[in-house]
C-alpha cells in the first residue's frame, strides 16, 4: 500500500550555534550581595504578611548562619540544643558540618516559631500544610520580601548567604585583621 499524500523532502537544517539564553549575574545584578540595613528591611518586611514570624526567621537563620536556600530549608528541631544555644548545621556542596552559637533575639524567635507550629514536624520551616519548606517557596518569599522592602534590585536567598560572608570582612577589615 502506497501513500500517495507523503512525499520525500531534502533536509534544510542550517549548522547555527545556540545562543546564551540567560544573561550572565554581573549583567543582570551590580552585586551579589546585601548590607545589614537591607536585610533588616526585607525581614522587617517579611513579617508583615500571613507567615510573617515564620518567614522573618527563616531569612535571619540563613543570614546569621551563611546557610544555602536547600540547608535552610533542610534544618530540623533536632539540630538545634536550646540548653546551650547552638545550631549544628549540615553543609551541602562538599562543606564542612559545624556548630554554630545561636544569638539571644534568634534563639527567641525559634522557641516562638516552635511553640506556634501546628502540627509539630521534625523540619523548623513547614508549610501552611505541615509539609517540609521547598528552595522555590524560599526563594519566592525573599524576592517578595525585597519587592515589599522597595530595593532598588531583585533579591535572590543567595544574596543573604553573600551578606553573612560581606559582614564578616567588615568586621575583620575593622578589627585590623585584614
Amino acid at each position: 500500500m502506497k501513500n500517495s499524500h507523503l512525499k520525500l523532502v531534502a533536509p534544510n537544517a542550517v549548522d547555527r550555534t545556540v545562543t546564551a539564553r540567560r544573561l550572565p549575574n554581573k549583567v543582570l545584578r551590580t552585586r551579589e550581595h546585601l548590607t545589614e540595613a537591607e536585610v533588616a528591611k526585607i525581614i522587617e518586611a517579611a513579617k508583615t504578611n500571613r507567615w510573617g514570624h515564620r518567614d522573618a526567621t527563616m531569612m535571619l537563620v540563613t543570614y546569621r548562619h551563611g546557610l544555602r536556600a536547600c540547608e535552610v530549608v533542610d534544618l530540623r528541631w533536632d539540630q538545634v540544643d536550646f540548653p546551650t544555644a547552638t545550631l549544628h548545621v549540615r553543609r551541602v556542596k562538599r562543606g564542612t558540618p559545624s556548630t554554630h552559637p545561636i544569638m539571644g533575639d534568634e534563639l527567641r524567635s525559634l522557641r516562638r516559631l516552635q511553640r506556634e507550629q501546628s502540627p509539630a514536624s521534625p523540619f523548623m520551616f513547614t508549610s501552611e500544610r505541615g509539609a517540609p519548606f521547598g528552595t522555590a517557596g524560599f526563594a519566592r518569599m525573599v524576592e517578595h520580601a525585597g519587592q515589599a522592602a522597595k530595593l532598588p534590585f531583585k533579591v535572590h536567598p543567595h544574596m543573604l548567604r553573600h551578606a553573612c560572608g560581606y559582614r564578616a570582612n567588615l568586621v575583620r577589615l575593622n578589627s585590623g585583621l585584614i
